[in-house]
């Protein structure tokens, strides 16, 4: 039976080096919809994040991931692709090693997929420079890549343009608006609000500790008193 949300969060809090950085948070994420989470730097958007995949948990409240409790049915969310803050590879090792080596973890695709995956970031599966000689933004783009190269159902990237030029932008702008029209969940912060207009369908912004839900067009309208 299909889980009516794909991510449910109900009432919770939580406190990072015994400073409060948000209580009591609720919200439910519905399947093939792009979620923006906005507010000012150290708002708590990274650490929500990481409380979504399991990477920390919440002092108090539940969450649930298909349908699971985390901490108490699954520790981790599967089917779930990550890009959190800066994507770190094996230095010595090209993008393309770096992406086989991650999916021998599973075992669930193929050398072809790896290098097809690479092409639509934008990134040349033949490439044989090690990843240390890459820019910011290739290896942005490698994160990418390994978030979605094993088709997850749940995508969330903590700003995923970082680094990026503004044809590579356009590029992942596309691309994850394809994925959503094909079914996936996908979780996303940006300074940029035009990255947010484009591809979220519904927008979240921390304020005083709370989590608002709020339209994109009155985003748009407030701009003013959004902070990024």
């Amino acid at each position: 039976m299909m889980q009516p949300f794909i991510v449910e969060a109900k009432n919770i809090s939580k406190t990072f080096k015994k400073q409060l950085v948000f209580h009591s948070v609720s919200f439910s994420l519905e399947k093939g919809k792009a979620y923006g989470f906005i507010g000012h730097n150290g708002c708590g958007k990274s650490i929500l994040f990481k409380i979504v995949i399991g990477f920390l948990s919440a002092d108090s409240g539940e969450i649930k991931v298909f349908g699971q409790t985390l901490g108490k049915e699954v520790d981790f969310p599967q089917n779930t692709g990550i890009v959190i803050e800066t994507p770190h590879f094996l230095d010595d090792y090209t993008g393309f090693q770096n992406l086989r080596y991650l999916a021998a973890i599973q075992n669930k695709i193929n050398d072809a997929i790896i290098k097809s995956t690479l092409e639509r970031v934008g990134l040349d599966p033949n490439n044989r420079q090690p990843v240390k000689k890459y820019s910011l933004g290739m290896k942005q783009k490698l994160g990418i890549a390994q978030a979605i190269m094993e088709d997850p159902a749940l995508l969330i990237l903590d700003e995923p343009f970082n680094g990026l030029d503004k044809k590579s932008v356009q590029v992942i702008q596309t691309l994850l608006l394809e994925l959503k029209n094909n079914g996936v969940t996908i979780l996303l912060t940006s300074h940029m609000q035009k990255d947010i207009e484009l591809l979220c369908d519904e927008v979240f912004e921390f304020n005083d500790y709370k989590l608002d839900k709020i339209s994109v067009t009155e985003m748009s309208t407030n701009v003013e008193d959004v902070q990024f």
